[in-house]
């Protein structure tokens, strides 16, 4: 049986990121485009070679003099680093990420957090740290409400997840959106009143101009004293002094953030030494080469024969 030979793919592709491995990706491009040649942005090369870019982060001015860049592939989910920027070509499509293995990890890293609070473990964890056996009955799950806002590809699939495990989950969207076992609500007359049912609100959103620091000082208030906060989306969504605060005071009963308005996270931000917040350093979902390459091969040979990408950004709504 013979398997019919991939089409040839003109130009390079350009990788830029520094927090992704470069070799990984350059190995998992060439396994499935064997003829892709494909080049580091630190290395020398000549701008005009380049068709397809695959970036997270890129500095501004990177795609300056990349006349023939046809695609331009954004490693993750959130784009917002690649919207309104000068140094693109208005007509070169952006593409995101929608491996299922960054849903999966991602749902799993929600599901994780927010079980923690459901199951009280912070209080067992700062028990252990006094040696002290401090009792306390666990909850049933349908009592404890989660509230995902955005209900995206990523949002929805955590939100199932928690809802599997028996919690009563509330999801919140722009647009209406409906899925099964989920009380979803949209717009931004109803925001309000799905942040005042949250015992856990977990923060899924794109980063654009409308949703720029929405979960503000005000909005935080209107969630139940005691409850908890997960930010895996951005930081720029929520107002960081107004969550440091709120969280001292003990409104806000704790925080798992993997996502901060500077990042890294300086190192003497007072977020850091607070007992009821825990953090990670913007891992809570990654692209995986082995399995995110063939979703991006497959739009370089549809963009290299003159048909358009799957999954376009859509650059005046950011995501």
């Amino acid at each position: 049986m013979h398997t019919a030979p991939l089409p040839a793919v003109s130009g390079a592709m350009v990788f830029y990121s520094q927090f992704d491995d470069y070799t990984a990706w350059r190995d998992a491009m060439q396994a499935r485009l064997p003829d892709l040649r494909v080049v580091h942005g630190d290395e020398a090369h000549d701008p005009a070679d380049i068709h397809y870019a695959l970036v997270w982060k890129a500095p501004p001015g990177f795609f300056d003099r990349m006349k023939n860049l046809r695609l331009i592939v954004n490693l993750g989910a959130g784009v917002d680093s690649l919207v309104g920027r000068e140094d693109l070509p208005a007509e070169v499509p952006i593409t995101r990420l929608t491996d299922p293995n960054m849903a999966r990890m991602m749902a799993g890293y929600v599901l994780f957090a927010a079980l923690r609070y459901a199951r009280d473990i912070p209080h067992f964890e700062a028990a252990q740290r006094r040696g002290e056996w401090a009792y306390r009955h666990p909850r049933s799950p349908e009592t404890v409400r989660v509230a995902v806002l955005g209900l995206g590809e990523l949002g929805a699939c955590a939100a199932r997840e928690l809802s599997r495990q028996g919690l009563t989950v509330l999801g919140w969207s722009r647009s209406p959106r409906r899925i099964e076992g989920i009380e979803c609500h949209a717009g931004m007359a109803s925001l309000d009143t799905v942040l005042s049912r949250a015992d856990i609100l977990v923060v899924m959103l794109p980063l654009t101009p409308q949703t720029h620091g929405l979960l503000d000082r005000e909005r935080l208030r209107r969630l139940p004293r005691g409850a908890a906060l997960i930010n895996v989306a951005r930081g720029p969504l929520v107002d960081q002094v107004a969550l440091t605060d709120l969280l001292r005071s003990g409104h806000l009963g704790g925080a798992t953030l993997d996502v901060f308005e500077r990042e890294p996270l300086p190192p003497g931000d007072p977020l850091w030494a607070m007992e009821n917040v825990l953090i990670t350093p913007h891992l809570a979902s990654v692209a995986i080469p082995a399995s995110a390459a063939e979703q991006i091969a497959d739009n370089v040979l549809r963009v290299s024969q003159g048909l358009p990408p799957v999954n376009r950004v859509d650059a005046a709504r950011g995501y």
